[in-house]
């Protein structure tokens, strides 16, 4: 589009000059007019006795919209400072009069009369267009429902269905059109429906937002906080702006964090050589955990070194009295101390260049009140260190259990290991990259199945972030998903993870984010719509699904999503034609009433025959027919179950499957050794090892439903730590499964088809 920035800044600067907060609505119409953006013809009095009639006469219509223009005054309708009237002399003076008199306290500049734009009043008729500035993502564009509808559409519409969120910086993956197309409220102005012509082109809608767009990523935070339009209307087939607010933002130079010299991750998750600070030489302190994690992990004993004066070796690791002392520079520095002796140390590392990066352990730094001298002290240190030729170390934490690294074959998560379980110990094609250590172990714990390449815990961000990492690892192609938890962004740093997060998807891998801090009283929402509706959490779920991220709602939801795309990634992907077996009616019928975008199409003739055979065979050949979904019955055996099985997923009608399995059925071998039984699951004719087999073998994907109680707990759980995507019931499995398929073919999200 190519803004006038001059003219632009020329406003900014005449109502800075002038001491206001926010632009007058003239100056506001004259920004509307250099975006490009119609407004309605209007003139600008200062006060009744200026209204003329030959002013008057080049306004279209019967009637006028008066409106109080005032630098203390940003929302002029709930002070009464807009009024409808008739095209009148008498009557328009009568009305900025009664302003007058009514807003004298206000430092009023004088009024405008505006000619009448009709437009359809109902849902749709009025949009909200504008921005915002937010500390993580920079300037987002907010497109939605606008006038009295804009709380409402908010209320009751599903997140992401109410309004469009865009950053002004990173481009969505799938482009502007899926991105406003999701919305309620782009489907009412710009779709066909039920004969009813669109009252305006999507493409109008997509030219707008990327007018503001445009200047907020030109002019935002440097001369604007907030822009908003509203109501932005459809009239006479054309997008009309009939009220705009600009708030300026402070003239201010903002602090910039230091550039941390990234290519040092290296060191971080790959070292050659670490020193841990902190050893207990004989209790199990955290200290101590680490380096027996790290020895059991595969570390060098000869390159894993102790900081301990008066100490001459621990679990055989040669120890060394003080930070100057250790043997040349290390790669990683391990700070498992208290919180008050961290500045020294790191300043130590930095005065003798003695580490290339460091894991600080300790809580108490930024989340404790009265810590303030002691982080204030690290952060100059740190700053300090970038000045330097070597650009000081990299720092990960503090209040940060560590990493895992299965490259750099240490774990500094100081979780004895009888607490933690048996892990899988793989390459790694996951990289789990988590704001909290606790959240990360517990994850790890559930996630047995999963093989971690890295579990990173980064703590505060004290120096490196989220999107750091991700920056870094987006290049490790062993990583096909990345699994992150936040809880918040450093400044701008939103925005470095979505364009890492871009590249990461558009290469056809995975990135599944789980975003903490979703409360209202979380949110910092302003007293603009533009904020109110589109909160902290909404900003961050709407850019990363734009950025093709994987987005989990809840808890569940991320362990599932983790789960499932690990344990179908490298599979065929076809299409949407569904196969479903279960040996029970209700989970058949729970299965066709969830499809969403899936399909039940018959089975072939050839696959029809060579189920019947099965079921001949069964001895229910004459008690239930062939269709898809299957029922088996509680009749069919543990042989009948794999045959009926491979037959469907060997199905050219078939592109994914669904297998379900009610466990009680005294046909299957379902359970563990016990007493009253004969059972044993992990007997290879059972039914738990043949679909585990029949995973290695199939190439489609296919899931599977064991709904039951406690008491097959072990089935589920062996069938997903030995790679099959396990649910607990049919709906939950298909809810899920809908996800990977839109984020696996590439579709925006809610419009898989």
């Amino acid at each position: 589009m190519g803004i006038a920035r001059d003219r632009i800044e020329q406003i900014v600067d005449a109502a800075r000059r002038a001491g206001r907060s926010a632009l007058l609505e003239t100056e506001g119409i004259e920004l509307l007019s250099v975006l490009g953006i119609k407004t309605p013809p209007h003139f600008f009095v200062r006060a009744p006795d200026d209204v003329r009639s030959s002013d008057l006469d080049r306004l279209a219509g019967e009637r006028v919209v008066v409106k109080v223009i005032s630098g203390t005054i940003l929302h002029k309708t709930e002070l009464g400072g807009v009024v409808v009237t008739a095209k009148e002399q008498a009557a328009v003076r009568r009305a900025i009069g009664d302003m007058r008199d009514r807003l004298s306290d206000r430092q009023l500049e004088g009024f405008t009369v505006h000619q009448f734009v009709a437009f359809d009043p109902s849902l749709g008729g009025e949009l909200l267009l504008g921005f915002r500035w937010t500390e993580d993502f920079g300037p987002v564009v907010v497109f939605g429902g606008g006038g009295i509808h804009t709380e409402l559409l908010a209320r009751h519409f599903k997140p992401g269905r109410n309004i469009a969120v865009l950053s002004a910086l990173v481009p969505p993956s799938f482009g502007i059109s899926a991105v406003l197309s999701r919305t309620a409220v782009a489907q009412l102005v710009s779709w066909r429906l039920r004969g009813r012509e669109p009252r305006i082109p999507l493409q109008r809608l997509i030219e707008a937002c990327q007018k503001v767009g445009e200047l907020a990523a030109s002019f935002s935070p440097g001369a604007f906080t907030d822009f908003e339009i509203n109501p932005l209307v459809v009239a006479d087939g054309e997008l009309t702006a009939l009220d705009v607010l600009a708030k300026l933002a402070p003239a201010r130079d903002r602090a910039q964090r230091p550039p941390r010299p990234l290519e040092k991750i290296r060191n971080l998750l790959e070292p050659r050589s670490i020193a841990v600070v902190g050893v207990s030489g004989t209790n199990k302190n955290a200290g101590r955990v680490i380096l027996e994690n790290s020895l059991r992990e595969g570390f060098d004993r000869d390159n894993l070194f102790v900081v301990k004066p008066e100490c001459g070796e621990i679990e055989g690791c040669r120890c060394f009295p003080d930070i100057r002392s250790l043997p040349g520079k290390i790669d990683l520095v391990v700070l498992a101390v208290g919180a008050a002796q961290i500045p020294d140390l790191v300043g130590q590392i930095v005065a003798h260049e003695k580490a290339e990066s460091v894991i600080v352990i300790p809580g108490g730094l930024e989340e404790k009140s009265g810590s303030g001298a002691t982080v204030s002290k690290l952060s100059e240190t740190i700053a300090d260190s970038r000045r330097l030729p070597w650009r000081g170390p990299v720092i990960n934490g503090g209040n940060s259990l560590g990493i895992r690294s299965r490259p750099g074959r240490y774990d500094t998560m100081f979780i004895p290991k009888h607490k933690l379980g048996d892990r899988r110990h793989g390459d790694g094609s996951v990289a789990f990259i988590s704001q909290s250590g606790a959240f990360a172990i517990a994850k790890g714990s559930t996630l047995s199945s999963v093989d971690l390449r890295y579990t990173i815990s980064i703590g505060n961000q004290m120096d490196l972030t989220i999107g750091d990492y991700l920056e870094y690892l987006e290049t490790d192609r062993a990583i096909d998903i990345f699994a992150v938890y936040v809880e918040g962004f450093k400044a701008l740093d939103g925005v470095r993870f979505l364009e890492a997060a871009k590249k990461i998807t558009s290469s056809g891998r995975t990135v599944i984010l789980y975003a903490a801090g979703r409360s209202e009283a979380g949110a910092r929402a302003t007293a603009s719509h533009t904020a109110s509706v589109a909160g902290n959490y909404a900003v961050t779920r709407d850019l990363s699904l734009g950025a093709g991220v994987v987005v989990a709602e809840t808890l569940a939801d991320f362990e599932d999503l983790v789960m499932l795309f690990h344990a179908v990634r490298g599979r065929e992907l076809r299409g949407l034609r569904l196969g479903a077996v279960s040996n029970a009616g209700f989970e058949c019928v729970a299965v066709a009433d969830n499809l969403g975008a899936f399909r039940l199409e018959p089975f072939s003739p050839r696959t029809v025959a060579a189920i019947l055979d099965i079921f001949r065979q069964a001895g229910v050949d004459r008690i239930v027919d062939v269709h898809n979904p299957l029922d088996l019955t509680p009749m069919v055996n543990d042989a009948g179950y794999e045959a009926v099985i491979r037959t469907v997923m060997d199905d050219d009608e078939v592109d994914v499957g669904l297998v379900g399995c009610v466990p009680l059925s005294p046909a299957l071998n379902t359970l563990t050794p016990g007493p009253g039984h004969k059972e044993d699951l992990g007997s290879d004719d059972s039914i738990v090892r043949r679909m585990i087999r029949l995973n290695r073998e199939i190439q489609k994907p296919w899931i599977a439903v064991v709904d039951g109680g406690s008491l097959y707990s072990a089935m589920r759980q062996q069938l997903t730590e030995n790679g099959v995507a396990t649910f607990r019931t049919a709906d939950r499995a298909l809810q899920i499964l809908t996800i990977f398929y839109e984020t696996s073919l590439r579709k925006p999200p809610g419009i898989i088809a």
